[in-house]
């Protein structure tokens, strides 16, 4: 995936305009805790956000938001750079290690946030998070991912669950009823592709990690154990290792070849099902833009991944996006503004609109709730119990290594079977719980 090239903001509608500056009108007041030393009231502030599959949409709610802060903010501009999920680590720990070419504002992972505090490059902002309006409406689990030993360091932006997304006229033309455990999930997927080869019957990639941890996770597995700094792998139990060989069991020539699908990440998934290549695939809230753009718009529907029993759902993957300030910032009262701006409830309402995102503002979420029928089956998700990845800073490390992919992908091309795999993998896992303290 190329970098998009960086983009400065037009002036947008006077309507537009009006709509969000009311936002700014409470900007925080001038912290100087910034370690450039500087606050600086003009100039360009830079902005690294994620690209999307089918990204135009948010790179549209973005400008109206940059638009308004600019309008707000006479002699400040706003640089957009959107830059690739699979990357991320690479370019922000250089970014942190270089600040004369760091940005200011950063969007990142929610798993991200541990690793970033660690590594100093994130800015503690709780002064300005608890002076903020709009911030205590923000979700309990929302507001834990942005902080760190009590204090907070960035905004919510959305959050983001997976469900199983599938293709209502492949499923009809071969008389197939929606699977309710992970063994239905499995054999309908092998029914489709033997009926339809030029279908993959279930998209599965080999560094999707958060598509395979449903499998894990509802065969009684987990990632790791304990809390802290005292984290200890627990990918090579039995329980974790059912759910790795029923993840990899879906790679091969009765679903999803080895040799197309193993280096396929979340996005090449989703793709895939947008593209109709594929009959089925476990993709987000956030994932809905990018398939009602793609062939199967109006040819599909989506339900909870199935769990291992009957009527169960595989607890699923509480993600989701945060908002940073960069430590490094020479200006730190307007980002922790455009932050706001980026963040605030207008803003993840047209998110929502745009791309599906789920808003992190509990009454913002309740309202396109009830305006929009598909968020149905990814807030029945979350209920049934939703789970996160060990909060470590190892994880940034673990998550950077490519330990899990590497995994899935040693087990799907042969090399090692599933428990020289997953063992390989734990301690890998351990050598970085290790070093994170």
């Amino acid at each position: 995936m190329k970098l998009s090239a960086p983009r400065i903001r037009a002036a947008r509608t006077a309507a537009a305009l009006a709509a969000l500056v009311v936002a700014t009108a409470c900007a925080p007041q001038t912290s100087d805790n910034s370690s450039s030393g500087k606050d600086e009231k003009s100039g360009t502030l830079r902005v690294w956000l994620f690209q999307e599959v089918g990204n135009k949409p948010k790179e549209k709610v973005v400008d109206a938001a940059v638009a308004a802060f600019e309008k707000a903010h006479n002699g400040a501009r706003v640089n957009i750079e959107y830059i690739p999920v699979e990357t991320r680590a690479q370019r922000i720990k250089a970014a942190f290690n270089d600040p004369k070419s760091a940005p200011d504002v950063i969007e990142y992972g929610n798993t991200d946030t541990a690793g970033y505090v660690k590594d100093g490059g994130l800015a503690d902002i709780s002064g300005e998070f608890a002076a903020w309006d709009e911030a205590k409406d923000t979700d309990p689990t929302a507001r834990q991912s942005v902080t760190v030993d009590g204090k907070v360091y960035g905004a919510p932006y959305f959050v983001g669950v997976r469900a199983l997304y599938y293709r209502t006229d492949v499923f009809k033309e071969l008389d197939l009823t929606v699977p309710k455990t992970q063994a239905e999930l499995a054999e309908t997927a092998r029914r489709i592709h033997a009926a339809k080869p030029d279908l993959y019957g279930l998209a599965v990639g080999g560094a999707y990690t958060y598509g395979a941890m449903p499998f894990i996770w509802a065969n009684g597995g987990e990632l790791a154990q304990g809390k802290g700094g005292s984290y200890a792998s627990a990918i090579d139990s039995a329980e974790a290792r059912k759910g790795i060989k029923a993840y990899t069991s879906l790679f091969g020539d009765t679903n999803c070849p080895a040799a197309k699908c193993a280096g396929m990440g979340g996005n090449d998934t989703v793709t895939a099902f947008a593209s109709g290549k594929a009959a089925m695939a476990i993709g987000g809230d956030f994932s809905h833009a990018a398939v009602e753009a793609g062939t199967v718009k109006g040819r599909y529907a989506v339900v909870p991944l199935p769990g291992v029993k009957g009527g169960s759902v595989a607890p699923a993957f509480a993600g989701g996006n945060n908002l940073g300030v960069l430590k490094s910032t020479a200006h730190r009262t307007l980002a922790v503004d455009l932050m706001e701006q980026l963040a605030s409830k207008k803003t993840q309402s047209e998110l929502f609109d745009a791309m599906g995102f789920l808003p992190t503002y509990t009454d913002v979420r309740e309202q396109v709730a009830d305006r929009e029928p598909f968020v149905a089956p990814f807030v029945k998700t979350l209920a049934s119990g939703a789970k996160f990845v060990p909060a470590s800073p190892a994880w940034a490390q673990i998550d950077a290594s490519l330990v899990l992919p590497t995994m899935f992908q040693e087990i799907v091309s042969g090399k090692k079977d599933v428990a020289k795999a997953s063992e390989d993998a734990a301690k890998k896992m351990n050598d970085a719980f290790s070093s994170a303290g």
